[in-house]
């Protein structure tokens, strides 16, 4: 699979969105807004409602990637800003170092490849016997879905559980694991049990949660093992890369670095670093984002 997505990256590599995180940052921050003042906007106008969609509107394909935050009120309320300022900061960490250490192209592809499964998995649920038709967990899971892919890369960071307490981002993602699965078996046995009683509309919430969950956990599982050889990636080692090239390169008007995947060079892109490769028989010379992702090349007699 790692084969055909650098085929993909090749043909299709120019049309990836830089610092992606950003634009989805926005859309997380829309729909904290529109949670404040009325989720049932959002519910009533936006959510991935699939008869609606079947109707004519298709703009909810899109807007459902809005999901409104649940703030609390009253004192509840600061709480409820500095857990979503907690987790905008988050999303920012995992997005910018899965693209630094995946590329512009794989991130985008994780994400959008998210995306699209959750709509089949909402069309799936219209389609069955159980035809339900609002797809109520919109898109929350797939951007924790990122904390597991970052924990993959960065296993032994540190988080500070309460600021005080420092627990190994690796351990907090096993320990996330197995509340989501908890989670799918809850409310499955809800969903079915409240369906099988008559209440389709709560039925629909449940499973629509739980349905979510599986395809979360389904797009990281592809692309773990279809990047299980990606080395982890500091962002101390970042810097060092950055600063390294910056000492040694000359403007001599020809470029000095070109990778043998994509073609770039220094010219094309200041933030790109280029090394060779131990393992490849031969000077082969990759950029940043290829560097961990190539095929190996191997002469044989």
């Amino acid at each position: 699979m790692d084969k055909f997505i650098n085929k993909l990256e090749r043909k299709f590599g120019k049309y990836a969105v830089p610092d992606l995180i950003r634009y989805v940052i926005i859309l997380y921050c829309a729909g904290a807004a529109i949670g404040m003042l009325n989720p049932g906007i959002y519910y009533s106008y936006l959510c991935l409602d699939m008869r609606a969609v079947f109707h004519g509107q298709v703009w909810r394909l899109f807007t459902f990637l809005i999901e409104p935050y649940g703030f609390s009120k009253g004192l509840g309320m600061v709480f409820s800003i500095l857990f979503f300022a907690i987790q905008v900061h988050l999303f920012f960490l995992f997005g910018r170092s899965l693209e630094q250490a995946w590329g512009t192209f794989r991130f985008n592809l994780y994400f959008f490849f998210g995306y699209i499964l959750n709509i089949v998995a909402a069309l799936i649920l219209y389609l069955s016997p159980m035809h339900l038709e609002v797809y109520y967990s919109g898109f929350q899971y797939i951007y924790w879905s990122m904390f597991f892919a970052f924990a993959v890369i960065n296993g032994d960071m540190q988080f500070l559980i309460y600021f005080v307490i420092p627990v190994k981002v690796k351990w907090l993602a096993v320990l996330d694991g197995v509340f989501l699965v908890y989670q799918v078996i809850s409310c499955l046995y809800n969903g079915i049990w409240l369906l099988v009683h008559g209440n389709a509309v709560y039925a629909a919430q449940y499973i629509s949660v739980a349905v979510a969950i599986v395809v979360a956990l389904a797009n990281f599982l592809i692309f773990f093992f279809a990047t299980r050889n990606y080395r982890r990636v500091s962002p101390k080692d970042i810097r060092r890369r950055r600063n390294y090239r910056r000492q040694t390169q000359q403007n001599t008007g020809m470029p000095r670095h070109r990778c043998a995947v994509c073609g770039r060079t220094e010219f094309d892109n200041e933030n790109l670093d280029f090394r060779f490769c131990s393992k490849c028989e031969g000077n082969y010379e990759y950029c940043s984002d290829h560097l961990f992702t190539h095929q190996h090349v191997k002469k044989f007699m």
